[in-house]
């Protein structure tokens, strides 16, 4: 058996683990057979403070979960040797040795084409086919073999109509389940239902498509200028994420039984048009809570905030009231998240960080960050290597979360840990609490990959 890192080992079989793991077992080490068909894991006892060493095989839906283990032993030496020993005699056992009975229906495929190609989605043909999206594909393949289709038309719609709505649902899933939560799949609504050691949390997934004018995709204004930037952002987006934020609202899930008690958090993400989120979350913050914010120098020099209330937003003949969290009925609304980074190229990253890519594909990211210094009047620019050693990134970097002052519900700020999380009253006073990561997390980032194909003679 090899060594592997930890975020291989959640990418493959972390979607197995429950909560309540933390509580009874430290986790010292995972391990991969060489042919990649078993699992291990080394824990400490909390309690005794002995060894052992877990097993894990994919079950009749190719599911990595628990299956075997080892005694508890005195020392994380003779643990590991007697994982060492299982999972050598594991490669001899039949599929079915691994399987649970509790399986229903078979292995769930997202990358077998259900529809014939001229149907299928461009993004979705780059991913399934394209050497530079193998850490992608590579990641998702084990994700997917989790994934419940409740309402039916995920795989058809992933191929075709609805590529990047269904890749922000996954990112979600990932973060989720990365950040400690176990999702219960008995409910098509909302998304997603969750329970960790902090607390429960329910999320409804919302997307900002294009405009459009029956068939025909309505293109955005330009953004040539700054005055037609500045427009696109008081006014164009804001009515573009007002439109399914209220959708949603008027859907009353709060109302649902299985809701009941329970933040509720609408999770928004920018489609609108291609590469738009990377320019938009300032609308997005402009719609949510009624106000912009001219920057300003104290007498010290250092950037502050000056609040504008902002009582509409208009476009052509259009008018929508700002500030959702104003909204009637809002108050049942507990936060609102987005992030830039809920697309495929995040998949891709985090593909190569848990060692999907062959050696075969270099990504670069480049864009612009915060900069701390208070005096500072510009962004700083950056440049990382994805595959370089030492580079990281986790699937919450960069999400921000959006407290509805009015929240009949509060979300917990420790319930969502790494994120940025943002506060503002109804005088316009703006507070963050943010990681230090986050606090230079990207303002624009863009990612090129190159895949290169071994020669073969």
């Amino acid at each position: 058996m090899k060594e592997i890192s930890e975020i291989r080992f959640n990418a493959i079989a972390g979607y197995a683990r429950h909560p309540r793991a933390a509580l009874t077992g430290e986790e010292l080490a995972y391990y991969e057979a060489e042919d990649g068909s078993i699992l291990g894991l080394l824990i400490r006892d909390r309690t005794d403070g002995d060894f052992a060493g877990m097993a894990f095989g994919r079950d009749a839906k190719l599911r990595f979960r628990w299956t075997s283990m080892t005694n508890f032993l005195e020392s994380p030496e003779l643990a590991h040797d007697a994982l060492a020993e299982l999972m050598t005699n594991l490669l001899d056992e039949p599929d079915e040795f691994h399987h649970q009975g509790d399986e229903k229906g078979g292995p769930v495929d997202f990358f077998t084409p259900v529809h014939p190609p001229e149907v299928l989605h461009p993004d979705f043909q780059q991913v399934a086919s394209e050497i530079g999206f193998f850490p992608a594909r590579g990641i998702i393949e084990p994700m997917m073999r989790w994934h419940e289709d409740l309402d039916g038309n995920f795989v058809e719609q992933f191929q075709s109509t609805a590529f990047d709505q269904r890749i922000w649902e996954l990112y979600l899933f990932a973060t989720l389940i990365e950040l400690g939560f176990s999702l219960d799949a008995t409910h098509a609504v909302p998304d997603f239902i969750g329970t960790s050691l902090f607390g429960p949390i329910t999320v409804e997934a919302v997307t900002v498509g294009p405009t459009r004018r029956g068939a025909e995709i309505v293109p955005p204004p330009p953004v040539e200028t700054e005055e037609q930037m500045e427009a696109y952002l008081w006014d164009y987006m804001p009515i573009k994420f007002g439109s399914p934020l209220f959708s949603k609202l008027r859907k009353k899930y709060w109302e649902k039984e299985q809701i009941a008690g329970v933040p509720l958090v609408f999770a928004i993400a920018d489609f609108s048009s291609p590469g738009s989120m990377i320019h938009t979350r300032s609308a997005l913050e402009r719609y949510l809570y009624g106000y912009s914010f001219d920057a300003a120098r104290d007498e010290q020099g250092r950037a502050v905030a000056q609040p504008i209330k902002i009582i509409e937003h208009r476009w052509g003949d259009k008018v929508i009231p700002s500030g959702f969290f104003d909204i009637p009925d809002s108050e049942h609304v507990s936060a609102v998240i987005s992030t830039t980074a809920g697309t495929i190229s995040k998949f891709n990253r985090m593909g190569i960080l848990a060692g999907f890519d062959a050696g075969n594909v270099l990504m670069t990211r480049t864009g612009t960050v915060v900069d701390s210094d208070p005096v500072a009047r510009d962004p700083l620019l950056f440049k990382a290597i994805v595959n370089a050693k030492g580079y990281h990134e986790s699937w919450v970097e960069g999400l921000n979360v959006y407290h509805n002052p009015r929240a009949i519900i509060p979300l917990e700020e420790h319930l969502v840990p790494g994120a940025a999380h943002h506060h503002c009253d109804a005088e316009g006073n703006w507070t963050t609490t943010a990681p230090r990561f986050h606090r230079n997390r990207p303002i624009e980032a863009a990612c090129l990959t190159a895949g290169f194909r071994a020669k073969t003679r």
